[in-house]
């Protein structure tokens, strides 16, 4: 591995640390030559299937995309980026789970909104509201109660009819 300050190819690992439950790996080396220290990942390269569209087009899944749509949804909410990566984690490795060729985008979207109710209840509601991508307020409102559990303490009938008005 090459000095990122120097150049120099001879470099030595003085720490290694497992992460994500073993599928990569931390690394601290350092510069023989000039002694600057620095850090490397190594991950492992498992093929993600391909994302099925809802127009029918097929693309590479992209972890840069969902982090996106995750970051926009707790977007200045008190939630760590530790407990995003943790999200993405396991999103991924139910991915890889799967072990098909093709998943749904709203298969994603369903795996990411399941942790999203339970880490930041306003964060699910930003992202149903651009993911199910509703016309009207009355259908979104549908699909949110639908999407409650059924023994939850939330506003009542006419708590919602107040806040339609």
């Amino acid at each position: 591995m090459k000095c990122p300050s120097c150049q120099a190819e001879d470099t030595k690992v003085i720490d290694s640390r497992l992460l994500n439950e073993g599928m990569s790996v931390r690394r601290r080396r350092k510069c023989d030559l000039c002694s600057y220290r620095f850090t490397t990942y190594e991950h492992l390269d498992i093929p993600f299937p391909v994302v099925l569209k809802r127009d029918g087009r097929r693309e590479d899944y992209r972890r840069e995309k969902v982090i996106k749509g995750i970051e926009k949804s707790l977007q200045k909410r008190p939630v760590s980026r530790e407990v995003i990566d943790e999200l993405l984690e396991d999103l991924e490795t139910k991915l890889q789970q799967l072990g098909a060729k093709e998943v749904d985008s709203d298969d994603i979207g369903a795996i990411v909104m399941d942790r999203l109710r339970e880490i930041d209840p306003v964060g699910f509601v930003r992202y149903a509201s651009f993911y199910w991508n509703y016309d009207d307020i009355e259908g979104f409102l549908k699909g949110l109660k639908k999407s409650l559990p059924k023994k939850t303490k939330g506003p009542s009938t006419e708590e919602m009819n107040e806040i339609r008005s």
